[in-house]
């Protein structure tokens, strides 16, 4: 009887201590997970909902239009209205309802995990995504990315605000999974998603082990999700290389160091480009909307006639590795995409620069691999490996996200086999970047958005009476 007694005090004491252990556990970072599995989720079907929907309007805009109207002159005339009306519609409900819709998004999206840029979901979620899809579905030279990866940051501040979380430091990580997972919901590129993070992001991003745990966690579950409905294959289907003989290594670091020059005038060219435009602009909605509307007629009109040079770029790339373009051709788009790509991007539209740098990439690194096989015939080179080189790095030059680049291009590609020669031109290409000067887009980008921040306070503060 006392035995009994005994053992059946030792198995509430034992309970005693496992309930008042769980009480006394910190359950936050439980939740914190739970949540960045939802963001991802949302995030995910978001970003696919966004590539459908800006898919549709790119349908409608070409192929139904072109059903509509068999004259070519009437075809043109319809084109360059439809496209004009839908960029002025992305510009307008920008600028009058949400200007931190403009642009990218991803400097907003730094600005605001250090605090010093607001987060006001309410209007982000659904000006970025309509605008987006006009100025996309119009033809300009724009990405998903941008719009993915601002909206599923602010899928991540909704959460965050819904949950009640007061915590900065969670507050943070779910901006961050929330951008992790918008990427992943662009590119169907897990790895790069996480990544971006945590290399483009480094000076916002708080690293732990829970915030590391959280991004996983929403980059999982988003890439689950464009799977269950876009399929597990790559984003970019341009078929299997073989990998890059030994000997023709040290073409791919002249080519890396080519880009390390193009990369900085590139970037000089947009900034200066965006300088302009702002001083058009002042401040002025008509002049903004206007622009809007010449910009995207005129890609959708190009689009009927050069669409090598419109569009994000993802539907000319497995043509461009596939080596059927001569060499005249190649640099001719080459350079008529730079100027449509800067154009488009600096002009405040909202939309991304990530998949029109990586299809520029391709143009120039197709020319140079089509160069080398006319310099060095024994080489047994493939073209479309150095297209594929290229489209990471000119990405690494600009974004200086190296890592970023070679993981994102790999996943979208499916060309595993090509790491070495990634790897070194995308190293060549940041370290020739930095050699002459050149900083990152997005610091850069952020630096403007605070300084024309600054100057609107500056002018709209009321003056003192004398």
């Amino acid at each position: 009887m006392y035995q009994r007694n005994t053992i059946k005090k030792s198995q509430n004491q034992q309970r005693f201590n496992w309930f008042r252990k769980a009480k006394e556990t910190n359950l936050a970072p439980v939740k914190t997970l739970i949540l960045s599995a939802i963001i991802g989720t949302l995030a995910g079907l978001i970003g696919v909902l966004f590539e459908k929907a800006v898919g549709w309007v790119i349908h409608l805009r070409q192929d139904k239009l072109a059903e509509v109207l068999t004259n070519p002159y009437l075809l043109a005339i319809g084109t360059l209205l439809v496209s004009s009306l839908l960029a002025m519609s992305g510009y307008y409900l920008v600028k009058k309802f949400s200007p931190e819709s403009g642009g990218s998004g991803i400097p907003e999206i730094e600005g605001a995990m250090i605090d010093i840029r607001p987060v006001r979901w309410w209007r982000v979620l659904p000006v970025k995504f309509i605008a987006s899809i006009g100025t996309l579905g119009s033809g300009m030279v724009l990405g998903r990315e941008g719009p993915t990866v601002q909206l599923g940051a602010n899928i991540g501040q909704l959460i965050n605000d819904v949950s009640r979380v007061k915590d900065k430091g969670t507050r943070q990580t779910l901006l961050a999974t929330g951008a992790a997972a918008g990427l992943t919901a662009a590119f169907n590129a897990p790895l790069a998603g996480i990544l971006f993070i945590i290399e483009e992001m480094r000076p916002q991003f708080k690293y732990n082990l829970i915030s590391i745990k959280s991004v996983f966690i929403g980059v999982i579950m988003s890439c689950i999700v464009f799977r269950l409905i876009n399929g597990e294959g790559g984003v970019i289907q341009i078929g299997k290389f073989s990998s890059a003989p030994m000997n023709t290594l040290w073409l791919y670091l002249v080519l890396g160091m080519l880009f390390g020059v193009v990369g900085v005038i590139f970037s000089k060219l947009l900034f200066y480009v965006q300088t302009q435009f702002q001083h058009f602009y002042q401040d002025k909605t008509s002049r903004f909307v206007l622009a809007g509307g010449v910009i995207g007629g005129a890609c959708g009109l190009l689009a009927l006639i050069i669409p090598e040079i419109t569009g994000g770029g993802f539907s000319i790339i497995p043509a461009l590795s596939a080596g059927g373009y001569s060499l005249t051709a190649l640099l001719i788009f080459f350079v008529l995409r730079t100027i449509t790509t800067i154009i488009s991007f600096s002009s405040g539209a909202p939309g991304g620069i990530f998949a029109p740098t990586l299809a520029l990439g391709t143009l120039f690194g197709s020319a140079f691999g089509l160069m080398a096989t006319y310099l060095f015939p024994d080489y047994q080179i493939q073209i479309g490996t150095f297209a594929i080189a290229g489209m990471g790095a000119l990405f690494a030059a600009t974004v200086r996200a190296p890592l970023t680049g070679i993981v994102l291009v790999l996943e979208m590609t499916d060309n595993y086999q090509l790491i070495l020669p990634m790897i070194i031109t995308c190293l060549g290409a940041t370290m020739l970047a930095q050699l002459l000067g050149g900083r990152p887009i997005y610091t850069v980008l952020l630096e403007r958005i605070l300084q024309r921040s600054e100057a609107k306070e500056k002018t709209e503060a009321p003056k003192e009476p004398l």
